[in-house]
């Protein structure tokens, strides 16, 4: 067994020079093709040893511990590796020596020593840190604007409430896709974002903002920012959530206070204005129903990522109509295409809406060329997908 292990230490000993080198082609290959975020408004640097840019007071504050606790750390690295290859230099074993050196059994001030050293290097970034966080996570009693971000399977929905809206309600917004929400905000005020979970754990994360939170269902987690600089922020779910984990992206526009009074006032105009009215009969006319037969398509609360039906059939050049029921607490809708995926014109859809209990109906043209047609969900194109076959 001796031999054997002092065989294998002569074989590592000679090949360690070999391991080193390919480490080092390695890491360089590694290195040679960095790559940016892939959603063109999110963090546009590549990943470095320093903190990228910093856009939020709170931010700035946690950035601002990176540098001394990163030389801290190489401080106690070099400081460690140093004496450990130092001593094995120093005292490692002659060619020549047979015999045990003499043996030290314990050293009080050296004992003393490294126990005071670490306790203070510690307590000193425990004073520096704590202070920070208590910053950071300081909640004020009246903030400036009040944002709602729910994160569910694999989205976002942001919805704020404000003066001029029917009591309530607020104003909301669900991205789609690879398309999230975008959250207004303004600058050098202080805004504070409440997250919630519908399914599993998400998490709320703008690179620009030095900042994460996980969003938890059932608990209510909340953080303030105060944006210092004008701009468009991309921010995406940083907590593996599922299949579509990658497509939860945002993002988070900051202006001044008049133009997000401006971009508040025309929401809210938005959101009043009264749907135009659907044409009127022409006199002694009949009213003009719906053609066929009303398809029903349903995602139910026990499966909230799929339609119930994977095929519907019409005749070509018919009209069809569809009621979409969305009885999950998800936003849904379905939307029907000219062609064989969502790249084809847009046919008819429905909007997007969270359940339980919410019922669309639309009614549009079948084309008129037989063959089969794409239809989805525009918030999981991944995930509810449909043919619509058209017939003879």
């Amino acid at each position: 067994m001796l031999r054997s292990i002092q065989a294998a230490y002569r074989i590592i000993r000679r090949s360690g020079p070999l391991f080193l080198a390919v480490a080092a082609l390695t890491l360089l290959a590694a290195c040679s093709n960095i790559r940016t975020n892939d959603n063109p408004t999110s963090d546009a640097a590549a990943p470095g040893f320093m903190p990228g840019e910093v856009v939020t007071a709170q931010g700035a504050e946690s950035a601002g511990l990176y540098l001394p606790v990163f030389i801290v750390a190489v401080a106690v690295f070099i400081l460690v590796e140093g004496l450990v290859i130092a001593i094995a230099l120093l005292f490692r074993r002659k060619r020549n020596e047979t015999a045990l050196p003499a043996q030290t059994h314990g050293n009080n001030k050296l004992e003393i020593l490294w126990t005071a050293i670490p306790f203070v290097v510690v307590l000193a970034m425990f004073v520096g840190s704590y202070g920070v966080i208590q910053r950071v996570e300081a909640v004020t009693e009246d903030p400036a604007v009040t944002w709602d971000a729910t994160a569910f399977q694999w989205q976002w929905t942001f919805s704020t409430s404000a003066e001029g809206m029917p009591e309530g309600k607020a104003l909301s917004y669900t991205g789609a896709g690879r398309n999230g929400p975008e959250m207004v905000i303004p600058v050098n005020e202080t805004v504070r974002i409440r997250l919630h979970a519908q399914d599993v754990i998400h998490a709320f994360y703008v690179p620009a903002f030095f900042y994460k939170k996980d969003a938890v269902p059932g608990r209510t987690n909340q953080f303030e920012v105060v944006v210092e600089k004008p701009g468009v922020y991309g921010g995406q779910c940083a907590e593996f959530c599922g299949l579509a984990h990658a497509d939860m992206y945002f993002t988070v526009r900051a202006v001044e206070r008049a133009e997000f009074d401006a971009w508040l006032a025309g929401e809210v105009e938005k959101a009043n204005a009264t749907p135009t009215p659907a044409p009127t009969a022409e006199p002694g006319a009949s009213p003009t129903a719906p053609a066929g037969d009303v398809t029903k398509v349903v995602t139910t609360a026990d499966a909230p990522l799929a339609f119930d039906v994977a095929t519907i059939t019409a005749k070509a050049g018919s009209s069809i109509t569809v009621e979409y029921h969305n009885d999950s607490t998800i936003p849904h809708n379905i939307a029907f295409f000219a062609g064989a995926d969502a790249t084809a014109p847009r046919i008819a859809g429905t909007e997007v809406k969270p359940g339980p209990g919410d019922i669309q109906t639309i009614t549009f043209d079948v084309p008129a060329e037989p063959g089969d047609y794409y239809f989805h969900c525009d918030v999981h194109p991944a995930q509810m997908i449909g043919t619509l076959k058209v017939t003879q």
